[in-house]
């Protein structure tokens, strides 16, 4: 879908939040360190965080059985808030696009596969304010959150992003920033694709008219 094709800007954008919004990995590396440590097994956190995008219990998949992953998630999410909030830092443009949105009249919405309360102390500590958080949502999943909302306009840096705006019938906005290069994002089917998210006023803007 063209963003030309439709008649109006949508009233609603959802934003990503893992190297869209923000740039998480300082703080899921130390936070992989931490639980590491502490579970006695090894996990290399730069390839971890290298692809960030899907949900917490694929990337443990690679680390351990199966019958693990649940408790493990529950000893990985217990350490993050100590080790990943502080760490982690505002995307460049990241609260510029929640601007333009506002003054164009619109609501932002974050929909993430993190889960929603640690999504919320990210947004928090760092000062970016969308009007509605939606977390524990993956690729094609992201879409119920996205017609729940009446988003027109979905920002992510993953193929799953671009997945998921396509499922919900939006216009899918990539950004170059996280795993996935820019002829990633359009093979996927992104409608636009922005070095990052300092483009996106120019790119709003136009789309506004």
């Amino acid at each position: 879908m063209s963003p030309m094709t439709l008649s109006r800007p949508p009233l609603t954008v959802g934003f990503d939040l893992d190297m869209t919004l923000i740039d998480s990995r300082p703080g899921i590396k130390a936070t992989y360190e931490a639980f590491s440590a502490q579970v006695g097994v090894e996990i290399d956190a730069d390839l971890a965080v290298s692809r960030l995008g899907p949900p917490l219990e694929h990337e443990l998949a690679h680390w351990f059985p199966e019958a693990e992953i649940e408790e493990r998630v529950a000893q990985y999410r217990a350490l993050y808030p100590t080790y990943a909030i502080e760490a982690s830092l505002a995307m460049a443009g990241a609260r510029d696009a929640i601007q333009a949105v506002r003054e164009a009249g619109g609501r932002t919405i974050v929909v993430t596969a993190k889960n929603e309360p640690h999504a919320k102390l990210h947004l928090t500590h760092l000062g970016i304010d969308p009007d509605a958080v939606i977390g524990g949502l993956w690729a094609e999943g992201k879409a119920e959150a996205l017609r729940e909302h009446s988003a027109g306009v979905y920002v992510g840096d993953h193929t799953g992003d671009v997945r998921g705006a396509a499922a919900a019938g939006a216009v899918s906005v990539a950004v170059a920033t996280g795993p996935c290069d820019e002829a990633e994002l359009r093979a996927a089917g992104a409608d636009v694709v922005l070095p990052d998210l300092t483009e996106f006023r120019a790119w709003w803007e136009a789309y506004c008219g």
